[in-house]
C-alpha cells in the first residue's frame, strides 16, 4: 500500500512532468511544500552554503523523498542524466545540496528524470539546456545598508558570494552598463553582443520573490544593439502590429473551440461555467494549462485539469484550507472526492 509520502512525491513528480517533461528532486521538495522558490533562488546565489540547510526536515527524510522519486521514474521508464547545478555567483562554483557533499548525494540530487515520450534529439537538446551553466545574478537590494565583504564600499548593485556580498568592483563587473527591462529585441541583441552579462533582479515583498529588473552589458554591445534596433525599427514595428492581430483573432478562436471541447466532455457542465473556464484558461499570458502545447491542441487531459482547477476553487473549501496554512498537497487530498463528485455529475455518470 502507497504511504503517505510515497503519494505526495509522486503527485509533486506528475505535476512537474507534465509541465516540463522532466522532474528532479528540486521540484518535489517544492512540491512537498518542503522549501520555497525564494529559498532555492538564494542557494543557486550563493547565499546559502548548502540546499540542506534550508531543508526543515532531516536529510534521512529528505532522502527517503529522493529515494521514492528515483523508483517511481524507474517504473515509468523515465531517462535519468546527471546535471551541473552552478551558482550565480562570478566564480560560477557548483553548488552543494549537502552538508558532508557526498558524491553520491549529490549525485542522487542532482539527476534529472525526462520523459521517455521525448525525442532522442529534444531530450539531447534538453539536457543541454539544463546543463548550461545560469545567468550570473546581480542583485538591487531593498536597503543600503549593506557593505561589501572584500572593500567595505557599497552602492546600488551587489552580487552574491560566499563570504557574503560583493560589489561591482570587487566582483570585476563595474565596467558593465545597465540595460533597463521593457525592450525584448534590443536586450536580447545586447546580451548576444556582450561577452559578459548579468541578470539584474530585485525582491518583490508584495510577491515574495525576486523579479527581473534589467540586464548589465557591456557599453559597446549596448551601442551597437542599438544601431541594429534602429535600422530596422519600423520593420519590427509593423511585425508586432501583425503579430498582435493574429494573436487577438487566435485567442477568441481558441476560447470559442475550447468550450465547446469542455461541453463535449461534460455534458451536464453549465453552458456559462464552461465559457468561464475556457476564457481562464485561455488568457494570454496567464501561464494556465490553456496556454499550453496540449491545451491549444485541445487535448482532453489538458482541458480536464483545467475543468478540475475551476471545480477546486470554485465549488470546494480549497482555498479556505490554503489560507489556513494547509499544505498544498493535503488540501488537495481533502477536497478530492467533492471535486470528484462534481466531475460526475458533469460527466453525467
Amino acid at each position: 500500500m502507497e504511504s503517505r509520502l510515497e503519494a505526495r512525491v509522486r503527485e509533486a513528480a506528475e505535476a512537474a512532468l507534465r509541465d516540463r517533461k522532466f522532474v528532479c528532486p528540486i521540484d518535489v521538495v517544492l512540491g512537498l511544500g518542503w522549501l520555497r522558490i525564494r529559498q532555492v533562488e538564494e542557494w543557486q546565489q550563493g547565499q546559502s552554503e548548502c540546499l540542506e540547510a534550508a531543508l526543515p526536515v532531516s536529510m534521512e527524510k529528505a532522502l527517503l523523498a529522493v529515494g521514492v522519486l528515483r523508483r517511481w521514474a524507474e517504473a515509468n521508464g523515465l531517462q535519468p542524466k546527471g546535471t551541473p547545478y552552478v551558482a550565480r555567483t562570478h566564480d560560477r562554483r557548483s553548488l552543494r545540496f549537502t552538508k558532508g557533499g557526498a558524491d553520491d548525494l549529490e549525485q542522487a540530487w542532482s539527476t534529472h528524470w525526462f520523459s521517455p515520450e521525448l525525442s532522442e534529439a529534444r531530450r539531447a537538446k534538453m539536457q543541454e539546456r539544463q546543463a548550461k551553466p545560469p545567468d550570473l545574478v546581480v542583485i538591487s537590494p531593498l536597503n543600503d545598508d549593506w557593505k561589501c565583504s572584500s572593500c567595505g564600499d557599497t552602492g546600488d548593485l551587489l552580487i552574491m558570494d560566499a563570504p557574503g556580498p560583493l560589489c561591482l568592483a570587487c566582483a570585476d563587473l563595474d565596467h558593465l552598463v545597465f540595460l533597463p527591462s521593457g525592450d525584448a529585441a534590443l536586450t536580447r541583441r545586447a546580451r548576444a553582443a556582450s561577452k559578459l552579462a548579468a541578470v539584474v533582479v530585485r525582491f518583490s515583498r508584495a510577491r515574495k520573490r525576486y523579479e527581473r529588473k534589467g540586464t548589465l552589458v557591456e557599453e559597446q554591445a549596448l551601442e551597437k544593439a542599438e544601431e541594429q534596433c534602429l535600422g530596422d525599427e519600423e520593420q519590427r514595428l509593423r511585425r508586432r502590429e501583425r503579430d498582435a492581430e493574429r494573436r487577438q483573432h487566435l485567442d477568441v478562436e481558441l476560447t470559442e473551440t475550447m468550450a465547446a471541447e469542455i461541453a463535449r466532455f461534460f455534458p451536464a457542465c453549465p453552458k456559462e461555467r464552461a465559457r468561464s473556464i475556457a476564457e481562464h484558461t485561455a488568457r494570454r499570458g496567464s501561464g494556465r494549462v490553456g496556454r499550453t502545447a496540449a491545451g491549444r491542441a485541445l487535448d482532453a487531459e489538458a482541458l480536464r485539469l483545467a475543468v478540475v482547477a475551476s471545480i477546486r476553487h470554485l465549488d470546494t473549501p480549497y482555498d479556505e484550507l490554503l489560507m489556513k496554512g494547509v499544505d498544498r498537497s493535503e488540501a488537495r487530498a481533502r477536497i478530492r472526492e467533492a471535486v470528484d463528485a462534481v466531475l460526475r455529475r458533469w460527466e453525467g455518470r
